[in-house]
């Protein structure tokens, strides 16, 4: 990653930073992707300062299968976390990935807007933030 990069993530220290980056990294490698092939990991920040890691588990009734950004979200949410301060996804393809829908939907839920890290098989990385990936959000404040 560039000092660029580096700089435009004002709110992540760079040691958190590439903490998540590993963290999701890691998670791809454990991965259940029979179908697809294409494994993905995440690993989501919150406000207490842990990561929560996962990957993607499919299913063979595709509908069952649970994406890497929910899976750590949800683990988050399941320990008592409420408040995302950022989320890293990483693929081993040198496309980058992005967030489907229905992540970007759980995302906000948590988050009115955060960080998204993007990581491909290089290492490489892309930064956004929720915002960009999903204007004008419905959210809670919306009941």
């Amino acid at each position: 990653m560039d000092q660029n990069q580096v700089s435009k993530i004002e709110e992540l220290e760079i040691e958190v930073l590439q903490d998540l980056i590993d963290q999701a990294q890691a998670a791809y490698r454990q991965a259940y992707v029979p179908y697809s092939h294409y494994p993905v990991g995440a690993a989501a920040l919150f406000s207490s300062g842990v990561i929560y890691s996962g990957c993607n588990v499919e299913n063979a009734s595709y509908g069952l299968t649970v994406c890497a950004e929910r899976n750590a979200v949800f683990q988050a949410v399941a320990h008592g976390e409420r408040e995302l301060k950022g989320i890293a996804i990483a693929v081993p393809t040198a496309a980058f990935p992005s967030p489907c829908g229905a992540c970007r939907q759980v995302i906000r839920e948590f988050a009115v807007d955060c960080w998204v890290i993007l990581i491909n098989s290089s290492g490489q990385t892309r930064q956004t933030r929720l915002q960009t990936l999903l204007p004008e959000a419905f959210g809670p404040g919306f009941l």
